[in-house]
């Protein structure tokens, strides 16, 4: 974090820029409505509010940080100098020292901005999209306000944010008293050009000075812009990638986290990672945030666990097969847990995913191997033990050939594209509909009737139908980029 490089006035085009404010509002002071339950260092998913919106911001494009902070300054800092996340330039600016009433803390934030300026607190979980949106539609001389809805059980008392009345994506006013149920509430993220903060925008007061009691301009600054025409609206949705929510008290808290997990996907999930797996696994993902585990660490849990059940399918017996399933199926759920922890701590790497995908496919071959095992001990003597081995053996070779395909189909459509869009939506289809952890639930379902020996012959056909559609697919373009 080089301060030097915002110092130095870096030319950079767009909205790139972001002053946040750590202990308060971006329009009131909001001790009324419960902030002294919760403030910037209070934990959402792992990470505190203050680091998650930085790295938000980072990880949505933003380039340059001006932090604007009180008497918690030093613990702020600390925070983001816990690991090696934070990669681009911030700059800390003691309240202090920059009043947030005083005409010249503006001018002098006006001076670090290229054109136009994103203003956030830092008492919010929200999405990067939101953050894209914003810098996708920024405007010469136009303003932007996210805007959030009513939640449930917001405390209308004390200060608070205004209701925002909009015509065709404008805010044509902002009114201090909800009028609904339904009211959409101007959230702590507004853009601003540069030209309206300080005195070369709109003044303070007609006549200049400092606002009274310690009130900060931004308010006034839209109203104006909102009355000229030239403040849009981004809306947000909790159910939709453009989601914001707004973090008040322990309850709130909450919420947040909960909209935080929804917003979690892997990027090959089936019917059963969605409905199930994801829903169990938020339960360890916790524990596992708790305890400080690293999502490598989380995915060798995993593959330790789907070993173990492996090691259980080779006793070949109807009790051992169930244990084994349902271990199985526990490593199903803990795999997911490796990504959400990824997700929610700002720590994915190349590697870590590397060693998901191939973890998981280690663990599938020896499951395949361990089920042919058990089921060649069953059928010894039989004259037909013979089967179980061939069964497996093609269940591993088709499972391995399948996850070369995979990674091929990976790289190809990360660095090289496709040859046709046709092959880049079947590629898509095919790994989003079968590469998938749902086969744990069949492979439970055949345990329980005590017909493992038939889910080899679904794997080992399954396994390599798959493999040569994979292959038909990707080899025209691996030939053509080639």
């Amino acid at each position: 974090m080089n301060e030097s490089i915002l110092q130095k006035g870096v030319d950079v085009q767009g909205l790139t820029t972001a002053i946040v404010l750590p202990g308060t509002g971006l329009f009131a002071d909001r001790g009324g409505r419960g902030l002294r339950e919760v403030g910037p260092l209070t934990k959402i998913g792992g990470v505190s509010l203050f680091q998650r919106t930085v790295l938000t911001l980072q990880r949505a494009g933003i380039r340059q940080l001006i932090v604007l902070a009180g008497a918690e300054e030093e613990v702020l800092k600390q925070t983001l100098l816990r690991g090696s996340r934070v990669n681009i330039p911030v700059r800390w600016m003691p309240i202090r020292e920059f009043p947030l009433d005083d005409p010249r803390t503006w001018e002098v934030l006006a001076a670090e901005v290229q054109g136009c300026c994103l203003i956030a607190g830092a008492q919010a979980v929200f999405s990067k999209h939101v953050i894209e949106r914003l810098r996708s539609a920024v405007q010469d001389g136009q303003a932007l306000v996210v805007a959030r809805k009513t939640a449930g059980g917001e405390r209308p008392a004390g200060p608070r944010n205004p209701s925002l009345e909009c015509r065709d994506h404008r805010v044509i006013a902002f009114h201090d008293q909800p009028s609904g149920e339904a009211d959409q509430i101007a959230a702590d993220l507004v853009v601003l050009p540069a030209a309206t903060m300080g005195n070369r925008g709109v003044p303070f007061e007609e006549g200049g000075g400092s606002l009274e009691g310690g009130a900060m301009p931004i308010r006034r600054w839209l109203d104006r812009a909102a009355a000229d025409g030239r403040v849009s609206v981004v809306a947000t949705d909790d159910q939709s990638a453009l989601w914001y929510r707004d973090v008040w008290d322990h309850s709130s808290a909450k919420a947040a986290e909960r909209t935080l997990f929804r917003s979690l996907k892997g990027e090959y999930e089936g019917f059963v990672d969605r409905y199930f797996n994801r829903k169990v696994s938020r339960l360890f993902t916790n524990l596992f945030l708790f305890l400080g585990c690293s999502p490598n660490v989380i995915t060798m849990v995993a593959t330790f666990v789907g070993l173990l059940a492996a090691a259980g399918f080779a006793f070949g017996t109807y009790q051992a097969g169930i244990v084994a399933a349902l271990l199985f199926q526990l490593s199903a759920v803990i795999d997911c847990c490796d990504g959400e922890v990824a997700r929610l701590t700002f720590s994915e790497s190349p590697f870590g995913a590397w060693l998901d995908i191939t973890m998981d496919n280690i663990v599938h071959m020896t499951v395949f191997a361990g089920i042919a095992w058990g089921a060649y001990a069953r059928y010894k003597g039989t004259g037909s033990e013979w089967i179980p081995p061939i069964l497996g053996a093609a269940s591993v070779t088709g499972n391995a050939l399948s996850f070369w395909l995979v990674t091929k189909a990976q790289k190809i459509g990360a660095t090289r594209g496709w040859r046709t869009s046709r092959q880049a939506a079947w590629t898509g289809f095919i790994l989003n509909n079968v590469a998938s952890r749902d086969f744990s639930i069949i492979l439970l379902l055949f345990a329980i009737l005590d017909k493992l020996d038939w889910f080899l012959w679904i794997a080992a056909i399954g396994s390599t139908l798959f493999a040569v559609l994979m292959l038909l697919v990707i080899r025209p373009s691996a030939i053509a980029r080639a």
